[in-house]
């Protein structure tokens, strides 16, 4: 037999306490840790004066970006 505990005026088993308790000591943690999503990562707007500029400045952090990956190899 289960042990029955009487919550918000219903009769609950002790093995769903227990799972309840498990889910979410476990459970909590993992979905805080999981990480955000990768926008927050995103380069910040080109305040560019003209479209010259911006040119320049996209190829700048795309080459800078490859020399980064050159290394990392």
């Amino acid at each position: 037999m289960v042990a029955m505990y009487t919550i918000a005026g219903r009769q609950i088993g002790s093995h769903y306490l227990a799972m309840a308790t498990l889910a979410t000591t476990f459970g909590v943690p993992y979905l805080l840790t999981r990480g955000g999503s990768s926008k927050a990562a995103a380069t910040p707007p080109i305040n560019a004066g003209s479209k010259d500029e911006e040119k320049f400045i996209q190829e700048f952090l795309q080459q800078v970006e490859q020399e980064d990956k050159a290394k990392k190899h």
